[in-house]
């Protein structure tokens, strides 16, 4: 009897004992529940309500396009970049270039010096002053020959003589041109030794190739000079988004991680798929804005198909790394109101819109913070600390 006594003992500890540890394991896992739901919630007093400035409001139906995200780069188009160069040698005398520096059409930009600048004056003046000659002999010819004079033969050879020495005249003013040297100043002004290079355009000089005393090879570059007034954003497409494009699609982009948006607009797209299976897609700028410059790397948004979607303003968003949240109202109960922090998807953005894909658990008629949810946040996030901590 006593050795049934003692094992009846035995048995009844031991499961008081597996009673026990199961109830301590269901309180702490209770617990962490609690702390876990805890941590998506916070609890306001009214004067925090009123002090964060909460504003509460409902999803809403909004068309918002569908994307393409891309890269590119700030271009001119070929007429707004230029390459300052002289189809003969010179030497360099004086010169104001410096990159960067902002020039006007019809400037100064460089003297040069050779001889051969002054050998083709000569030769211009020399032959004008022949062809003169010639002209008044043409028509004496021509007189005579009316008059049975001389005969027709010798009226052709004037008739000759003159038109080959007016072509080589004509073709020594061009050359003269090219050099910016006008023909007419010359009568008036002599021969000068010096030849003025001018910007041919507004712009900004983007490249120097000269110095005080350097020899320029004929056709060697100058500068570059480059007119932003005009600058395009060049987008490189794979090949698989192409068809989605369309002229006149609108453009959103950001310079250098830059948060502020600018805009644009599909103007071309290529018709060459290149060696990397992408298009170049030309598109022009709503605003030109001569803070840019070219080769500037930009990413970039081109809106394609509209579709209705749920949307929250964007500041009703907040984020850690790559998650997004929104508070929702649980609603007012004495002077305290409860908010619960829900994570969720996002799709589009546009216009300040964030499009919010919501969990199945989440009621699509709850009211989430539209005002506010960035306190709201700090808040949560001070708490938990706090919790952390204890």
């Amino acid at each position: 009897m006593v050795q049934i006594k003692y094992k009846l003992i035995l048995i009844n500890t031991v499961l008081w004992c597996l009673i026990l540890l199961s109830c301590g394991k269901e309180t702490e896992e209770h617990a962490a529940e609690k702390h876990e739901h805890e941590d998506n919630e916070i609890v306001l007093t009214e004067a925090q309500y009123k002090n964060a400035g909460v504003a509460l409001g409902k999803l809403k139906e909004r068309s918002m396009s569908g994307v393409i995200k891309v890269n590119g780069v700030f271009d001119v188009p070929p007429q707004n970049l230029v390459t300052i160069s002289l189809p003969y040698a010179g030497i360099i005398k004086q010169t104001i270039l410096l990159q960067g520096m902002e020039v006007k059409k019809g400037q100064v930009i460089a003297v040069l010096e050779h001889p051969d600048f002054i050998q083709l004056q000569q030769d211009y003046l020399d032959n004008k002053s022949k062809l003169d000659y010639l002209q008044l002999e043409v028509n004496r010819q021509q007189e005579l020959q009316k008059e049975n004079v001389n005969s027709a033969k010798v009226f052709q050879k004037a008739q000759a003589e003159y038109e080959s020495l007016k072509a080589i005249v004509s073709g020594l003013k061009e050359k003269l041109s090219m050099i910016n040297i006008n023909t007419e100043q010359l009568f008036k002004n002599g021969i000068s030794k010096q030849v003025k290079v001018t910007a041919p355009i507004n712009g900004f000089i983007t490249k120097v190739n000269v110095n005080i005393g350097k020899l320029i090879n004929p056709n060697e570059v100058i500068c570059e000079i480059v007119d932003i007034g005009h600058l395009h954003v060049e987008l490189t497409v794979f090949e698989k988004d192409v068809a989605n494009l369309k002229v006149g699609q609108k453009v959103r982009f950001f310079v250098n991680n830059e948060t502020m948006e600018r805009k644009a607009f599909v103007y071309l797209i290529g018709k060459e798929i290149g060696p990397d299976r992408t298009v170049r897609v030309h598109c022009h700028l709503d605003k030109e804005d001569k803070s840019m410059l070219p080769g500037m790397y930009l990413t970039a948004y081109v809106e394609t198909n509209q579709k209705q979607s749920k949307v929250l303003p964007s500041s009703a968003l907040v984020g850690s790394g790559n998650k997004n949240y929104v508070f929702i109202s649980k609603g007012k109960e004495k002077e305290s109101y409860a908010f619960e922090k829900v994570e969720v998807s996002i799709g589009i953005v546009e216009d300040n819109f964030t499009e919010v894909i919501l969990p199945p658990t989440v009621d699509q008629q709850s009211d989430f913070v539209l005002v506010g949810a960035y306190d709201l946040w700090s808040a949560l996030q001070v708490d938990t600390e706090e919790g952390h901590s204890h």
